[in-house]
């Protein structure tokens, strides 16, 4: 299903200018827009971002930005909206609804505010390494940092008949209503499955797109016999079967365990485990760089001085160095950049590897009640998972 088709019942038809070679009529049908990026690459993200006053380049070339009062998700302005097709099938104890009708108004009132802004930008890319379960994105956004994000940290799709699989909607100028929208707050991400269009409003922290995708894959792969972790993944350097997997709450050291240099890196966040193995659901790395160092994290580091990383809430060690402080905190502890996984030299090319043969679960044990590393049984590995 073609969510664009959905989406001309609320703007008139109106032919976009991106040329015929980029998009067929079924997909920018949409908007009445003169300013559309579509699928710009690296450099011209970086350089339309600074030219918008959207970020600031660091003394090394990596995109610095701040993302306001949001500087982590928002999961409690997270909605599910009601559709008959998965009504049935979600723990709603542990996930908000949203009404049909009130999805409805949201999308309309989203729709007609986008359509005053003078530019959006729109990127083409897919979801898991793995062909047998990769979907297609389509991101629109108004801030060209945002298209640079996302295009890091999922895969760019590579052939010329892209269509969107789901559609992704992220304007962080607009203001939900509660009364109006049937949400919590002016923060909102209502996630709609039977359309398959995520929309997101009210805040500029990029990394609820990602956690978006993320969302839809959750729901998806298992009924597929795929099960998606939250974990990062890395494999031997010269045997893709001995494979190691480490699951943690954020902060617990995944990506930094996973950067190891003397294995392959197959990703730091998402992955879905099938009857085949491991394999990456997205393009890149989003790590916390809160006191990152060159000593303690050498990967990582030398990954924030590339073209093009994006390096979130971090402040400069002065005004006129552009060097990023990792450790001032001021704005936020949750400080984090994000780049493509090929900023890491012993990176997979495949994304993918064998059953793991190693599982790690990392713990954030604030009282010392448990011994600094422990071998689990399987039924002790069940419990604590």
């Amino acid at each position: 299903m073609n969510p664009y088709k959905e989406l001309r019942i609320d703007m008139p038809l109106i032919q976009s200018k991106i040329s015929q070679s980029h998009t067929d009529d079924n997909h920018f049908n949409l908007l009445n827009f003169n300013n559309i990026h579509h699928n710009n690459a690296v450099a011209e993200l970086v350089e339309i971002a600074i030219k918008r006053d959207e970020a600031k380049l660091s003394q090394d070339g990596a995109l610095m930005v701040t993302t306001g009062e949001h500087t982590g998700r928002s999961p409690s302005d997270k909605f599910f909206v009601k559709t008959s097709n998965i009504e049935g099938h979600m723990w709603w104890d542990n996930n908000a609804g949203m009404t049909i009708e009130s999805f409805a108004q949201l999308k309309a009132d989203m729709l007609t505010h986008i359509k005053g802004l003078d530019t959006l930008f729109v990127q083409d890319l897919e979801a898991c390494a793995d062909a047998n379960y990769r979907i297609q994105i389509r991101l629109i956004t108004e801030y060209a940092w945002h298209a640079l994000f996302i295009r890091h940290l999922l895969r760019v799709a590579n052939n010329d008949g892209f269509e969107a699989d789901y559609t992704i909607i992220n304007a962080p100028s607009f203001k939900a209503n509660p009364e109006k929208h049937g949400c919590r707050s002016e923060t909102i991400i209502a996630i709609n499955m039977a359309e398959k269009i995520i929309l997101i409003g009210g805040t500029e922290y990029a990394g609820e797109m990602k956690k978006s995708v993320f969302t839809i894959l959750n729901y998806l792969l298992p009924e597929r016999g795929v099960m998606p972790m939250h974990c990062s993944a890395n494999h031997a350097l010269d045997d893709v079967n001995e494979t190691a997997i480490f699951f943690g709450l954020s902060g617990t050291g995944k990506t930094t365990l996973s950067a190891d240099p003397r294995r392959m890196l197959i990703g730091d966040d998402e992955h879905g485990w099938s009857d085949n193995g491991v394999f990456n659901f997205e393009g890149g790395c989003y790590a916390k760089t809160i006191n990152l160092s060159a000593m303690a994290e050498p990967e990582i580091y030398a990954a924030t001085k590339m073209f093009g990383t994006v390096i979130e809430n971090s402040l400069c060690t002065d005004d006129h160095s552009r060097k990023p402080d990792f450790k001032n905190a001021e704005l936020t502890q949750n400080m984090r950049c994000a780049y493509p996984l090929h900023y890491i030299p012993n990176t997979s090319k495949t994304s993918m590897g064998g059953h793991p043969k190693q599982i790690i679960m990392l713990t954030c044990d604030a009282y010392g009640v448990l011994p600094p590393m422990a071998r689990l049984t399987p039924e002790q590995a069940i419990y604590h998972f």
